[in-house]
């Protein structure tokens, strides 16, 4: 399924512990590592060019190798442009060496805390025509050192998966059943209309009985299930659940109901990945490119 990954990384300590979450893949079994290197920045740093072009290709063969050490085959790219965007030249190379999953930290160097999600991972994934995994580590400090932790030994080991009933949720469902590694899947849907108590009410009742439904085709995979049919804000309800479920990770479909199916990424599935805590699997609905 995400049989060829592109890992755009920056050496970064928070894209290290990203690089050692990709063997958790299911199916991956080939990594292609990228380095974008922008020289104008480069130059407003005071960096010599040719140096940090050799110290970053030493870091990728390292990075290869521990790759190839769990049994992957990896390629290394460094991609050098003369303007900042970067989030460009990515989208470019998975275009181009069409990878069916795109792996980025939430965080780079330039971290700023408050901000679950650089620019450069929100440009891919509203830009970007692949399926994207956003990862996020836990974060502390021992003996004044920055320390980054998995969330989750297997990223997919408990899933969060909201459902609004569109034709890209249900795509979304197929995907995650044809996934090796789910333990276990929380299927949430939220009501966020309603003219009266009990208008609310029966829309919450219906969706229940639809998530029931789809709850037994899992359960019929050996796959454990929970739902939960809520009332109010949909990105502020799947944030909030993902918290108290304690999920390994949110799957969610890129489009959803909404008018505007050209946009990439829908209003829902920007709020959630933009301001979740959890690692993020965002899913590209293939049916409607």
């Amino acid at each position: 399924m995400f049989e060829k990954v592109l890992f755009p990384t920056d050496f970064s300590e928070y894209a290290q512990k990203t690089l050692e979450c990709i063997g958790d893949i299911p199916g991956v079994k080939e990594v292609l590592l990228l380095h974008v290197v922008d020289t104008a920045h480069l130059l407003k740093k005071g960096f010599v060019q040719d140096l940090h072009i050799q110290d970053a290709r030493i870091h990728l063969n390292e990075q290869k190798k521990h790759l190839e050490n769990i049994g992957l085959k990896v390629k290394v790219k460094i991609e050098v442009i003369t303007g900042g965007d970067v989030s460009h030249a990515i989208i470019e190379i998975l275009n181009k060496e069409k990878t069916t999953l795109v792996v980025m930290g939430a965080h780079g160097k330039s971290l700023i805390e408050g901000i679950l999600l650089g620019s450069v991972a929100t440009d891919v994934l509203r830009y970007g025509n692949s399926h994207v995994l956003i990862m996020r580590h836990k974060f502390g400090e021992r003996h004044g050192d920055k320390k980054y932790e998995k969330l989750s030994p297997n990223v997919f080991s408990k899933v969060l998966l909201p459902v609004d009933f569109s034709e890209p949720a249900m795509e979304t469902i197929s995907l995650v059943k044809d996934l090796k590694g789910v333990g276990k899947v929380v299927l949430v849907h939220v009501v966020d209309k309603g003219e009266t108590q009990e208008e609310i009410d029966t829309c919450i009742k219906e969706a229940k009985k639809r998530l029931e439904d789809i709850a037994k085709d899992f359960r019929s995979e050996g796959i454990k299930v929970k739902i939960h049919a809520l009332a109010g804000s949909p990105s502020e309800s799947i944030i909030s659940l993902a918290e108290e479920e304690n999920v390994s990770i949110i799957i969610i479909s890129t489009l959803g109901k909404g008018m505007f199916r050209e946009l990439l990424l829908g209003g829902t599935a920007r709020d959630v990945v933009r301001r979740t805590n959890r690692s993020v699997l965002a899913v590209r609905a293939r049916k409607f490119k």
